[in-house]
Parts: C-alpha cells; structure tokens; sequence
C-alpha cells in the first residue's frame, strides 16, 4: 500500500532533528526546524575504534530535507572540545551570508558549549546538495546530505523513480584526522593518507579485516534515484555498479540533459542524482568507488565496495564484479565530464551571462615557503595568482559589513602577477606571497574566470567550489589556455550548472556566473590538503540599490571570535 504524503513527509522528517512542531506536507515555503548536536562518538572501522566528532551521534549525519522555497532554521549546538562551523554546500545563501559557514571567512567558530542558529531560504533551487564542518579538517567526519524536494505538485524533469536513496562517500583515517592535520602542518610535508574509502559509513571488505559493506537492495523492473554525495576530503572518485548503466539528471542541485553512463566520476563537494534501472531478474552486483589521481601523488589506492542485490536473492548466488577504471583513466573522467549539459528547458532555462564585466585569469599551483620549524627549513604551500591566503582572526565578513580595517585588502590580482608557461617547465622559484586578499565586484556585474592550472611541483585536478552562487561550466582545455582561440569554443547555450568544478591537471577550466548576491563568498580547492595549503580566496560583492539588493544585518546570536 502507497504512503500517504503525510506519512511521506514523517519519514523525510524523523522526530530527533525536528524542533517544535512537524510540518503539514501540503504547505509551501514553510520553516523547517532543525537542532544539530556536534557531540563525540566512539567508533569502529578497519577493526579499530576512535572517538570522532558527530552530528546527533551518526556518521554519516542525518539527512537535511526541506522543499524548494522553504526556509531552514537550524540550530547548531557545540558539545565538543573543537571550534566548530557547518557550510551548507551549494546552498545560494541569497543576501544570508552569515549562514554560509565557513570559519573566518562568513563568522567567527562556534566555540566549545556555545550554539548558534543558521537562517537561509532555499530560493530557485531543488535536488541534492550536502552539508559540513568548514574549519581544519572535521569534515572528514561532519557531513551529511541536504535534499531539496521540488515545490508542491512540481515533477521532476525525468520519470519518477520507485524509490530515492542517498549515497554518501567518505574517507576514513584510523588515526584522529586533527593530529594528521597538525603534524603535517608542523613539518611542512603532506599528510598521511586515508586508510579507507567509505559508502555511506561502510569500508566494505578489506585486507586483514572482514569489515561490512553498505548494501542497496532492489527489486526487479523497478527504477531508483540515487542522490550520490561525495564527502571525501583529498580524494576525487569513480563510482560504478557491475553490469549496470546510469541515467544522471542533475549534478549539484542543477538538472541536466539525461544521458547514459557506466562510471561516474565525483569529486569532493560535487553531488550527482543519477537514475538505476534494476533490470535484472535478480542476483548480487558490486558497487565500488575508486580514486583518481593521473599525475604522481600519493592517494589512498582503495576500493571501496558495497553490493547492489536484488529482492529473493539467494545466498549462494555468485557475486557480480565490477571492473574498475584505472586509477589514472583521464579519459573515463573526461567522458563523464564532457557529457553533462544544463537541462536548459523552458522551465529551466540556462541563464549564461554573454557579456562579461570582470575577466579573471587565476593560476592555481603549489609553492613551497620558508618555514623555520619545518623538515628542511621548507613548507609546501598553495596560491592562487601566486597568493597564498592567510586566513584572519576576525571573519571577513563582519570586517566588510562594519568596515573594519586591517582585518584583508582589495587587492587580489586578477592576473598572474608574473606570467610564465603554466604548465612546461616550472620556474626556478616556487615561492608565493602570503596575504589575506579579497576581489571586490559591483552587484549585478558578469564575471567570466579561468582557472589555469600549473606545472609547479606537479600538476594536478583541482576540484574547485564557489560559495553564494552557481555559475556555468563554458569551457576546458589541456594546456596553457589561449585568450585568442579558446573563447571561440566556448559554450554559451546549455553549459553545466555547478557550484564545484574539476580544473584539469595540466589544464583550465572557463566559468562565469552573475555577481547578484551581495556578501563574502569564498572560492577555494575542495581538497582539503589544498585548502589548509592557501589555495584559496575571496569575493566580495556589494551591495546594489535597496533592501532587496543588499547583505542582511547579522543576527544578535552571531558567534564571537
């Protein structure tokens, strides 16, 4: 028998993340009341325990749910020793920027037994997003799903599924993720590595450990959405299920034009719903993530699995295995990539700036910095346009609204400071400068980056995410991108709407978005060795004309720092 809507809605909400009262499934645009408690957990995996820190004592933590048009209001409370933030990731913060979250940049930490409530509207936006800690690396274990159902009576664009499931990869260290922080930051050298992937808190299978693995189960003729949530730190993954195909619909709460797939390739931060036709008669199929790395850095090299098995399966059946993608397959990752386009429907439209008001041009590289604590006299190091960015002791963002001076300087460099060839040989001195500077845009003005990746130490993938907004994906290349013949190949009329895109090793990727959200938003590597690195900025957007146009006051409960 089919669940009422209103039985629908009680599943979406359980009663231990609801404050007050239990939302009435009919109603739009309502407030949806949430209380997350940061508190420590022990917990076993790879047949050792730890205490991490967790969201209401669940890892992966629960679930956010709400509709298109709804208002969140969702207070976080403290119980741990750390300082803690949560970013909703991909969530527009439209004129809410004192919700974004991320430590420093939009408010100071919520310190250890303080609280503080997050405001935000989920304006023009519906599908599948994710939310986590924003400072040090806590998000390794801080992070869960945001689903946005459409409005009321709204359909998806595609056939509607029997069921939706959410697919959450991680990584997993044995040792506690703050202390590989700490020492890699006092020695100057990398961090250790992952022990394990997980899917959905599950490592599955692995060698000297007889760990469980997450399983789906499924029935026969039957059609399910999966919203696929990569959370992992470092690692960028493919994900793929034995002798079955993917229809993907949306990437980062964006619709796309459905196309077909074998592997799907999911960087940290990015998000894709895809459709699985269970068209089998039955059996067991192996579902694995496994890492991409095609250049020579060290990445945790394990594959992660769970099973897909369908409903009357038995036992003995044999299990269906996957061939997975080598860890350096460019060109599986290139296929995926290359296939998505915005829906760009009547009902979704594409909204491309086609002129520009700012061209940037952002190298992104590594460095290395004198350090004299460090191993060798020497710290690797990140920068963008040879900047690396140093994080300040008051949050930029209530520096910006009351104009508070010293705090960072306007002065971020929308060009190399030294041009070179990017991606040939590197240049003799790998040192950046360090600063804490913002690039200052008018409201309403189009902004077109590209982000042009560097040879310096080694080239590599950078999953890289704008806070506050959406922008297209209009072009990418190999190579040192070319002013003159590059823009003739970019695509003006159905580009790929995300809010966290892959900058190509040895290569660029071309962006635009239209700066109408007044506030600090934050543009920075999505792996997180990169961020803590400096390979990070800031965009301020001022406020245009009016109330409607303009960042809103803080709120009275806004953490100190």
């Amino acid at each position: 028998m089919r669940r009422s809507e209103g039985e629908e809605m009680e599943r979406w909400f359980p009663a231990m993340l609801v404050v007050a009262v239990m939302l009435p499934a009919a109603a739009e645009g309502l407030i949806r009341h949430y209380k997350f408690s940061v508190v420590m957990k022990n917990v076993t995996k790879l047949c050792a325990s730890k205490p991490i820190a967790t969201v209401n004592g669940k890892f992966p933590g629960p679930t956010l749910y709400a509709r298109e048009d709804d208002t969140v209001l969702l207070r976080v409370v403290n119980h741990v020793s750390y300082n803690v933030t949560i970013h909703w990731h991909g969530v527009r913060q439209l004129r809410t920027g004192w919700s974004d979250g991320p430590a420093f940049i939009t408010q100071c930490p919520i310190q250890p037994g303080q609280s503080y409530i997050y405001n935000f509207t989920l304006t023009g936006q519906r599908g599948t997003l994710l939310w986590h800690a924003h400072i040090t690396w806590l998000r390794s274990t801080l992070h869960g799903a945001i689903i946005i159902l459409p409005k009321r009576g709204v359909p998806y664009p595609f056939p509607k599924p029997y069921k939706e499931k959410t697919i959450i990869f991680g990584e997993w260290w044995k040792a506690d993720t703050e202390l590989v922080l700490s020492q890699s930051v006092q020695s100057g050298m990398p961090p250790n590595k992952s022990d394990s992937h997980t899917i959905n808190g599950y490592p599955g299978p692995l060698p000297n450990c007889s760990s469980q693995g997450y399983k789906l189960q499924v029935e026969s003729g039957k059609t399910y959405l999966l919203r696929i949530v990569n959370a992992a730190v470092n690692d960028e993954l493919f994900f793929k299920i034995a002798g079955h195909n993917l229809t993907v619909v949306e990437v980062d709460a964006s619709y796309t034009k459905p196309f077909s797939i074998d592997t799907i390739f999911i960087a940290p931060g990015q998000t894709t719903n895809a459709l699985l036709a269970a068209d089998k008669s039955g059996g067991s199929y192996i579902m694995a993530i496994s890492p991409f790395m095609d250049t020579v850095i060290a990445v945790d090299n394990l594959t992660a699995t769970g099973i897909v098995q369908y409903k009357g399966t038995i036992a003995s059946a044999p299990t269906v295995h996957a061939s997975i993608p080598a860890i350096n397959a460019t060109s599986v990752e290139f296929s995926f990539i290359n296939s998505l386009r915005s829906l760009n429907s009547k009902q979704y439209p594409a909204k491309v700036p086609l002129t520009v008001d700012h061209s940037l041009f952002i190298t992104m590289s590594a460095g290395v910095n004198p350090c004299s604590t460090c191993v060798n006299g020497k710290k690797l190091v990140a920068a963008l346009n040879n900047v690396s960015f140093v994080m300040p002791s008051t949050d930029i963002l209530e520096a910006h609204y009351y104009k508070i001076k010293g705090v960072y300087t306007d002065d971020f460099p929308g060009n190399p400071p030294t041009p070179f060839n990017y991606t040939g040989t590197p240049p003799s001195n790998m040192q950046t400068t360090n600063g804490t500077r913002v690039y200052k845009l008018a409201y309403n003005s189009t902004v077109q980056v590209v982000l042009q990746g560097t040879s310096i130490i080694a080239p590599e993938n950078h999953p890289t995410h704008l806070h506050g907004f959406n922008f297209f994906a209009i072009g990418k290349g190999l190579g040192n991108f070319d002013p003159n013949k590059d823009p003739k190949n970019f695509n003006l009329v159905d580009p790929v709407e995300r809010n966290t895109i892959g900058v190509p090793t040895a290569g660029w990727t071309a962006i635009r978005f239209r700066a109408d959200n007044p506030g600090v938003w934050f543009l920075h590597c999505h792996l997180e060795v990169h961020t803590t690195w400096g390979l990070k900025m800031v965009f301020i957007v001022e406020d245009g004309d009016g109330p409607n146009e303009s960042l809103l006051p803080p709120p009275a409960d806004l953490p100190k720092c």
